[in-house]
């Protein structure tokens, strides 16, 4: 099977794709013949030696995928070789088949194609959780999403307006905004005109924001957080913009805030019980229309460097996927 390989860390462009032996799964895993291979963060910093998890080389980067079931392992009941699949794999996706324990392996729902399937277990699993266990997000409240055009910022978009709050995007450009504004968005700010803070109080009746969403971290953090209204909730989701930022912890007192993390890959391992139930739900919105995955781009499995590149480069809008079949 072909496979893009790192073998050393280092940027995107040091990506090789070279036939290999296809894998074997184990007693407890899937193999599954790859259609298409979702691109998310982590699979940036994950070939530069810069994620939380360093897989021994070579591998292959890819930390979610959808296609066709090839063969399962023994004790794996629950799908069957020809069934149609979404999985979350942590790294190897971005090959012909790929070997993934059948826990994180789920059917995929009526109507959903592959690239849309590979598109859509990392950011709206994330969201959800952020948005439900963490945030306990409720009717009514105010939701403020920072990189609101992104994969998981527009998941944040639209699973906060089919919970019932009202949606504030923000985002660096009126195009990406536009992009939120379709997804269901009720406000829009253009965070690199300035003014953040202002912006939002005014949006608010200056009571602040009861949740932030925030994917981005970087030089904003500090402001949106002294936006956030009393008991409100701050979700460290990611640090999309590079930069790791820090709080002076008295604003969490004096605002009576919160500052919350969300780490779903965990989450999904410890409570498998309640993210089953969250997909559950996204399944559903999914098919009322609630909730749809945006594909702005498609590469295929021979530019998958330049897939790695659109989305680290901040140039993505939605998801970006690798159509490897």
């Amino acid at each position: 099977m072909k496979a893009v390989l790192c073998k050393a860390f280092g940027p995107a462009e040091t990506l090789v794709l070279e036939e290999i032996a296809s894998p074997e799964p184990k007693k407890n895993e899937v193999l599954l013949d790859v259609h298409a291979a979702g691109v998310n963060f982590p699979d940036t910093l994950i070939i530069e030696g810069k994620y939380q998890f360093k897989p021994p080389f070579p591998f292959s980067p890819g930390g979610e995928a959808a296609g066709v079931v090839a063969a399962v392992g023994e004790k794996v009941t629950h799908v069957k070789p020809g069934d149609r699949v979404m999985a979350l794999t942590g790294w190897g996706s971005f090959a012909e088949q790929v070997a993934v324990a059948g826990y994180s392996v789920m059917p995929i729902p009526a109507g959903m194609d592959f690239a849309s399937a590979a598109a859509f277990g990392m950011t709206y699993g994330t969201s959800i959780h952020a948005l439900k266990q963490r945030a306990n997000l409720q009717p009514g409240e105010t939701l403020l999403v920072l990189g609101a055009s992104g994969g998981v910022g527009l998941a944040a978009v639209e699973i906060g307006k089919a919970m019932g709050a009202r949606v504030i995007a923000a985002a660096s450009s009126a195009e990406k905004l536009e992009v939120a504004k379709a997804a269901g968005a009720d406000e829009l700010i253009n965070y690199s005109e300035g003014g953040l803070k202002d912006k939002l109080k005014e949006l608010t009746g200056g009571q602040g924001v009861d949740v932030i969403y925030d994917p981005v971290g970087g030089d904003l953090f500090e402001e949106a957080f002294r936006s956030i209204a009393w008991n409100g909730r701050f979700l460290v989701v990611g640090f999309a913009s590079g930069t790791i930022p820090s709080l002076p912890a008295n604003l969490t007192l004096l605002k009576g805030a919160s500052l919350v993390g969300v780490f779903w890959g965990a989450f999904a391992q410890r409570q498998p019980a309640d993210n089953a139930a969250n997909f559950e739900q996204l399944f559903t919105w999914f098919a009322e229309g609630k909730v749809k995955p945006l594909v702005s781009q498609t590469f295929p499995l021979t530019e998958a460097a330049g897939a790695i590149n659109a989305l680290g480069q901040r140039k993505a809008v939605g998801k970006v996927v690798v159509q490897v079949r």
